[in-house]
Formats: structure tokens, sequence, C-alpha cells
């Protein structure tokens, strides 16, 4: 069993709330999310924002994102969302009541499977995306950026 290591990050101003699966063996080993050289996270944020992210919690603060993921724990070998079960799902309602969150981006099948397993009853609009995975090789990082682009909408 794994359990999730990195706390949420969000601020009182945060908007959109970002929703993985569970961080990849880079992220916990790291204590931040989207750590894997090979995810595109990053780079689809900071081609949506048109800026280079030199500090990425400056740079989720000032564009008002927060970032945490659906497991509290899970059995998964490696950083497989494939792997994923036995999933305790995280508490979020922390975030949404100490924030400004008014939606809720999923990032990948697996995050939206595991959401409307345990978390559908939430009163925001959510919205799921592809996987920023390199797992994920269906998307080209132009087709991420087009599908995640929506973001900017929800922030400015």
């Amino acid at each position: 069993m794994e359990y999730h290591t990195i706390k949420p990050y969000y601020n009182k101003d945060s908007k959109v709330l970002i929703l993985g699966s569970f961080p990849s063996r880079k992220s916990r080993e790291e204590g931040f999310y989207y750590a894997h050289p090979q995810n595109r996270f990053w780079k689809i944020l900071s081609h949506i924002y048109n800026e280079e992210i030199t500090d990425k919690k400056a740079f989720l603060k000032k564009h008002h994102l927060a970032l945490f993921d659906v497991c509290a724990s899970c059995e998964i070998i490696g950083s497989s969302d494939a792997s994923i079960k036995e999933v305790a799902p995280n508490d979020i309602s922390k975030i949404l009541k100490e924030s400004k969150i008014t939606h809720i981006i999923l990032n990948g099948k697996t995050a939206t499977n595991l959401y409307n397993k345990f978390m559908k009853n939430i009163p925001i609009k959510v919205i799921s995306l592809p996987s920023t995975s390199p797992a994920n090789a269906a998307f080209s990082l132009e087709a991420l950026i087009s599908e995640y682009k929506i973001i900017k909408n929800f922030t400015d």
C-alpha cells in the first residue's frame, strides 16, 4: 500500500482544482506534483499562459490553480494508473472551504473514474481532460494544449 504524502497545493484565491489520480514515483520522491520529466503537465501550463515556469508554486498561485489527487492511498505498481486498486480517497472538503474553487479539472481517465466513484456528489463543475502522462501516447503535446486551454477561462 502506498500513501499520498504530498500536501494539496492551494490558497484562499485558488479558483481551479486540478486532480490527478495518485502521484508518480518521481513526484513522491520529489514531494511535488508532476515531477516526472516526461509528464507534459508543466509544459502544457507554460504554453497556455505563455509563460516560462521557473517557480511552480508561484506560478500556480499567480494563476489561481490548486493541485491534489483523488487517492489518499492505494495499491500501485510503480507509477502505473492501470495498476491502481484498493483506493481510499482524499478528502477535498477543506480545499473547497478555504478557497474560491469554481471548477475541478480531472487529469486523465483514472482520475475521472475514481472521482466519479468517490466524489461525484460535490456540487462544483467538473471537466475531465486527457492525461498529461507520457503513457498517454494517443495525445500529442499540441492536442493536450488544445484540450487544457479551457482552464484559462476560469482563472483569468
